[in-house]
């Protein structure tokens, strides 16, 4: 039982950690080899930004949490070694972000993670 519970992706935590945002809450669900390929305006899908393992993943997410706006888990849905979330973002001035975001799940972490976003322009 104890195994069972401990290989479960925690969309509890997710929620913490976007909506905190708290980035070691987030930085927690990434496995060590964890990679994010995130594609949008900039980096579009045949060049998409890459962060490998949880030291890049966590400067990102310390970045990404020191700027003023706010953030929702919309949606998660958790299927067996994979999951799919969405997160709306709004700064202050209004501008809005979406994201999308496809997991993969090794024992219940967050192994491989490709992000789409798109921003109001």
């Amino acid at each position: 039982m104890g195994t069972e519970a401990s290989s479960r992706f925690d969309t509890d935590m997710l929620r913490r950690g976007i909506e905190g945002p708290i980035a070691e809450v987030l930085l927690s669900l990434y496995a060590e080899d964890a990679e994010i390929r995130i594609v949008d305006r900039n980096t579009q899908p045949s060049h998409p930004m890459v962060v490998h393992g949880r030291n890049q993943i966590a400067e990102m997410y310390d970045e990404l949490s020191g700027r003023e706006m706010t953030h929702k888990l919309e949606r998660c849905v958790v299927q067996g070694d994979e999951a799919a979330y969405s997160e709306s973002c709004e700064y202050p001035d209004g501008v809005r972000v979406l994201s999308e975001s496809m997991l993969s799940l090794r024992d219940g972490k967050i192994v491989e993670q490709t992000m789409v976003q798109a921003w109001d322009e």
